[in-house]
Parts: C-alpha cells; structure tokens; sequence
C-alpha cells in the first residue's frame, strides 16, 4: 500500500485523531536508521527529524539498532494537514 491513495488517507487520519481527538502536543515517528524508504515516507508527510536514537535496540538477530525519531508538532499540523489532503487529491487512483 506504499504510495496509494489509502496509504495517505490512514496517515490524515491518524494524524487527525491524534491532533484533534486527543490533543497531542507531538507526534513522533520512528524507524530503523537504515530504512531510508520509511525515513523519505516519514519525511514526505512533513515531519522532522530530531535526532539519532544510537544503540537503542537489540534487533532479534543481535545486531544493534540505531533509530530515526521524527516529530509533528501541534503547530505543524495544519501545513501537515494540507500536504496530506493535496496528495490526496493528486495522487493517481
């Protein structure tokens, strides 16, 4: 579901949920520091990057996992909220 309409439209609402419903001050996305086609998704949404979680977990494998953390703050919502909706409404079905 990578790219697809539904894709975006789950983040709106999620994000919607989370800004609206529960009031959330932030949002913050994370992933493998190494998964950079999560990193560009997280990142086309409009979050930022805060920083390099190092060492922050043992995979099942034993290697050790350095994580993005990525934020949407309350006062982004609304930029995050158009980007969102003009994909949606630009993305071919």
């Amino acid at each position: 579901m990578q790219r697809t309409p539904l894709n975006t439209e789950c983040k709106l609402l999620l994000l919607q949920y989370a800004f609206k419903e529960l009031n959330c001050i932030c949002v913050e996305l994370r992933t493998h520091v190494l998964n950079m086609q999560s990193r560009r998704a997280i990142e086309r949404v409009g979050a930022k990057l805060d920083g390099i979680l190092r060492s922050a977990a043992v995979m099942p494998n034993g290697t050790i996992r350095d994580t993005a953390a990525y934020s949407i703050i309350a006062s982004e919502w609304g930029s995050v909220k158009a980007n969102l909706l003009w994909r949606l409404e630009t993305q071919p079905r």
